[in-house]
């Protein structure tokens, strides 16, 4: 892989640039030039948790796509310049430790020796890959004295001129003057770094690093841990009193020792003596917003607040929070990113545990059905995306056996989409799925039981009123459908659909079929609530079929850069032609524009038919 610092480091003129960053130097000119600066950012202000505003200033669409790339950039070479300086390090050279039992073991960064050959030290923990404010708390686990301080100002302290002249004389950079004034005008605006920029993070992070070497000096001077998120700075220490040559208690408040001092000073910042506080063992210690007496945990009152929030929205369909004082209409998607933090941090505990808190969390022990395993914070966030992605879905909602149906599906959509008004909407450049389909990962399959394959959809149906009858909230407005293919893969989901328990409830079309006996044949089956199952049609000779079935040989025999193609329906061998996955990414995604979609008509017929019989239904 061509080393990306090396080729910014050669760079001298604004085109070089431009194709590191992979834009065209015309977008860079026009972002850069063309565009003035006052139309490219919109402001607005978000509260504080210690109360208050902050102001964001946001870069429009175009600029903000080329900070990203800068952001993306600036990253990569901090990876290569980590890379040389700690080659053994986990980040460096990830391994798989096989050896222990939990065999998710190695999804946890080991962050806390610093001085260890595979753990590389870890000072700045925001807004840097691999690292988050997970990651910050846990290195002042367990401390006796924890010291938090405020950095003022933060982003205003970094002008155009700093930025410049940091890429100029870094030694890790030293670039072309040239590039570094680009690089300048690309992230600042009015002689400031905004909140909001995608690349002002990375670039204070850089900048800042003399400081985190100067202050974990000091800290590990006075044996304690340093570490840095953004401008919130944290010492800890296992000494029971706290150093008084970093920061010293006195009856009007905490005083920064001279060293302290100094180095914050002298890297142009100034300490904000409001926030800065020493949190003692016996009380409740605070780092980043998580507290980390025992182990990295969510406030207990953050957690109530959530749960409280969930109980509204499935009894009544919406919940109200709190803002300036005032209660107003909540935000799921916000709810959802609560939720979804503290399930982050559960789930970290859970992974970092020698043995994990709950043996069977192996995948190999718990099996598919995961349900008792759970949680009592996993059971409410369990329910919340069953309600969120089933239940309250703003869109109709397809889960497919696996990742390649959702392709050719969507590849379909896309080529045909002037036919198909419902599924998606077009406007110019602007394209919108009117459909979710749901991406599998290993959190559904552990707390919904759901990983696509057919025995996973098989248990989704088989539990799918019982889920739903929990919820009080208004019901459903959309369809769930289940995508299947009709052939010997979906046996068991086609027994339980003709079982006893079954087949009196399900609505057959067309109607004349028997539930009994005729599941395959039906164009969909509803099964219950807003619950639907869809088989591909039977093939010509009333065949087993799956999507693929439905590519003609303009596809299927199209060949990949390896010389493999997917191969017509009669001749195809799994075992010597091209996989599924290189099929659907390689030839239907990739070269979706060359191909014919009309062969799956009928399935996305079928679709379109259930999301009308629903909307007569409901």
């Amino acid at each position: 892989m061509l080393s990306r610092l090396k080729n910014l480091k050669g760079a001298v003129t604004k085109p070089q640039l431009a194709a590191i960053l992979n834009v065209s130097p015309v977008f860079l000119t026009k972002c850069l030039y063309i565009i003035k600066p006052e139309n490219q950012y919109h402001h607005f202000e978000i509260n504080k948790k210690s109360g208050g505003k902050r102001k964001i200033t946001a870069p429009n669409e175009d600029l903000k796509s080329l900070q990203s790339k800068l952001s993306e950039l600036l990253m990569d070479c901090i990876d290569e310049i980590n890379a040389s300086k700690y080659p053994k390090s986990q980040l460096a050279s990830p391994k798989k430790n096989t050896s222990k039992k939990n065999d998710s073991s190695a999804e946890v960064l080991k962050v806390k020796i610093s001085n260890a050959a595979i753990k590389q030290p870890s000072l700045s923990h925001g807004f840097t890959r691999q690292r988050s404010i997970l990651t910050n708390a846990i290195m002042h686990l367990g401390k006796k004295n924890v010291l938090n301080i405020d950095l003022e100002n933060f982003f205003d302290s970094f002008n155009f001129g700093r930025v410049r002249g940091f890429f100029i004389k870094n030694k890790n950079f030293e670039l072309s003057p040239s590039i570094a004034t680009v690089i300048a005008q690309i992230a600042c605006y009015k002689n400031t770094l905004p909140q909001g920029s995608p690349c002002s993070p990375v670039i204070t992070n850089l900048i800042t690093h003399h400081l985190d070497i100067r202050l974990a000096s000091l800290a590990n001077r006075y044996k304690c841990t340093y570490t840095r998120y953004a401008d919130d700075i944290t010492f800890s220490t296992r000494l029971s009193v706290f150093p008084p040559e970093i920061m010293c208690d006195e009856l009007n408040g905490f005083v920064a020792g001279k060293r302290l001092k100094r180095a914050i000073k002298h890297a142009g910042f100034c300490i904000n003596e409001r926030k800065t506080r020493i949190q003692y063992k016996n009380s409740r210690q605070e780092v980043t917003g998580l507290i980390v007496n025992k182990k990295p945990s969510v406030k207990k009152e953050y957690w109530r607040t959530a749960r409280a929030k969930c109980n509204s929205l499935f009894n009544k369909g919406h919940f109200t929070t709190e803002k300036g004082g005032k209660l107003v209409e909540g935000n799921i998607n916000e709810l959802e990113g609560q939720l979804n933090f503290i399930d982050q941090v559960d789930h970290y505990n859970r992974m970092r545990q020698k043995p994990p808190l709950i043996p069977e969390y192996s995948l190999k022990s718990y099996g598919k059905r995961t349900n008792g395993l759970l949680s009592g914070r996993e059971v409410v966030f369990s329910k919340f995306l069953f309600y969120r992605l089933f239940y309250a879905n703003e869109k109709p909602t397809i889960l497919c056996e696996g990742k390649t149906d959702n392709i050719y599906l969507k590849s379909a959509i896309n080529k045909l989409h002037d036919q198909y008004k419902q599924l998606v909407k077009t406007d110019g450049d602007q394209y919108e799925l009117l459909i979710r389909f749901v991406e599998y990962s290993k959190r559904t399959r552990f707390l919904l039981e759901l990983y696509g394959g057919a025995d996973y959809l098989r248990g989704f149906i088989d539990t799918y009123a019982v889920k739903s009858k929990i919820f009080k909230a208004p019901k459903p407005q959309n369809p769930v459908i289940i995508f299947i293919d009709n052939d010997d893969g979906p046996k068991q989901i086609e027994n339980l659909l003709q079982s006893k328990s079954f087949n009196k409830k399900t609505t057959l079309l067309p109607s004349t079929l028997d539930p009994k006996k005729d599941v395959r044949k039906a164009e969909f089956i509803h099964v219950i609530n807003n619950l639907y199952v869809v088989f591909t049609p039977r093939g010509v000779n009333d065949e087993d079929t799956d999507i693929e079935y439905f590519f003609g040989d303009d596809a299927r025999l199209k060949k990949h850069t390896n010389g493999l193609f997917f191969n017509s329906i009669h001749n195809r061998d799994e075992s010597k032609d091209l996989s599924k996955d290189a099929f659907a990414n390689h030839i239907i995604k990739a070269q979706k524009k060359h191909i014919s979609f009309n062969g799956l008509i009928p399935l996305l017929n079928r679709i379109v038919n259930v999301i009308n019989h629903y909307n007569s239904i409901k």
